[in-house]
């Protein structure tokens, strides 16, 4: 037994030794709490950061600029300026929007592409506004080129989640000027639910991410102490927090939760982890760069510090984690992927853009 765990041991070893071997990571600039990038082009990128700026980045050039914007934003606590999305000529931005007397919500806002001045017009708000810092969510993809898909988390507040007549701990979709779908659940059996919900029962979803397998939704999900997730977002489902949490406890280690039991009540995950690795983005990886990690996913962790790959099978089955690198650049916040294959990374404490390519 000892020797089949010594030889294992070796081989994991082994392996990350030979994937840190095929990579380089470069820093590419310097920036102040950044959570969110995307791609404006081939050279430059849009980044947000959560102190309030958004900053506009030429690889080429290598240089860097601030654009305004007429946000009412607060940054007090995991609030700020969030996600960022560039689609076709519009740019769209999830962020804690400042409701007044301390009170904040999870907000969406879209605005035609500008180098000079981005005029942000809101396409959704959730309600109701909640004086607390704590779990925005704040996650967003586009689907089909009309379906605008988002993550609104609990606010700290529990099992609000549960109540589909309000917005926090849900997963929203809308169309891209904010207009709300017909097929959502509050047409289709869920008369109860606000139109705008797609599924309930989330705590804090920082991952979300469209497959280009089979075009369905995935999100990674903050647990408390304990009970981080990866799923599919799925039609009218709940995934149960808080009163079933994925295998986790509390901060305090009490108790999380009426059950320890997952019931058929809940959507089941498709992996989870115990204790939390803080999984706060994830892409499905599809390119060149790394041709070997094609339709793997990739995840990138806070608590951690660690990107990680998951083995994506057929059908929604997961086999293999493997840790890719950890404790070198900080908490990783963000990944995307360029049409080369290419991976990007911004990282907290470090608070820089990264990419990472092969070495051959």
């Amino acid at each position: 037994m000892l020797k089949k765990l010594l030889f294992t041991c070796f081989f994991v070893i082994f392996e990350q030794s030979l994937i840190a071997d095929s990579f380089k990571l470069e820093k590419l600039t310097d920036l102040n709490e950044p959570w969110s990038l995307t791609f404006i082009n081939k050279n430059e990128i849009l980044i947000s950061e959560k102190s309030g700026s958004l900053i506009f980045y030429n690889k080429k050039t290598q240089k860097k600029k601030t654009i305004p914007h007429n946000l009412k934003f607060n940054d007090n606590g995991q609030g700020g300026l969030l996600e960022i999305l560039k689609f076709k000529k519009d740019i769209y931005l999830c962020y804690s929007e400042d409701r007044g007397l301390g009170k904040t919500s999870t907000s969406i806002v879209k605005a035609k592409f500008s180098t000079t001045f981005l005029d942000f017009k809101n396409i959704f708000r959730a309600e109701p506004p909640i004086n607390s810092g704590y779990h925005f969510g704040c996650r967003m993809v586009i689907q089909d080129e009309q379906y605008l898909y988002a993550s609104s988390g609990e606010r700290g507040e529990g099992n609000i989640a549960q109540d589909p007549t309000q917005h926090p701990g849900s997963i929203i979709r809308i169309h891209l000027d904010g207009s709300i779908p017909k097929d959502n659940p509050k047409f289709k059996g869920k008369a109860n639910w606000l139109p705008e919900i797609y599924q309930i029962g989330i705590r804090n979803p920082q991952g979300m991410t469209l497959s280009p397998l089979n075009n369905k939704i995935y999100i990674s999900n903050h647990g408390a102490r304990g009970g981080d997730f990866f799923g599919e977002v799925k039609f009218s489902e709940n995934y149960g927090w808080k009163i079933y949490c994925w295998g986790g406890t509390n901060y305090t280690g009490l108790k999380c939760g009426e059950t320890d039991q997952w019931d058929k009540r809940f959507t089941k995950p498709l992996y989870t982890w115990v204790p939390s690795i803080a999984v706060s983005a994830v892409q499905i990886y599809h390119g060149n760069e790394f041709k070997e990690w094609n339709n793997q996913i990739l995840m990138t962790t806070l608590k951690d510090q660690s990107l990680r790959k998951l083995e994506f099978k057929n059908g929604n089955k997961l086999g293999d984690e493997q840790v890719i690198f950890k404790d070198q650049i900080g908490r990783l916040r963000d990944i995307k992927i360029d049409q080369e294959g290419k991976i990007y990374l911004l990282s907290n404490d470090d608070d820089a853009l990264w990419l990472m390519t092969k070495t051959y």
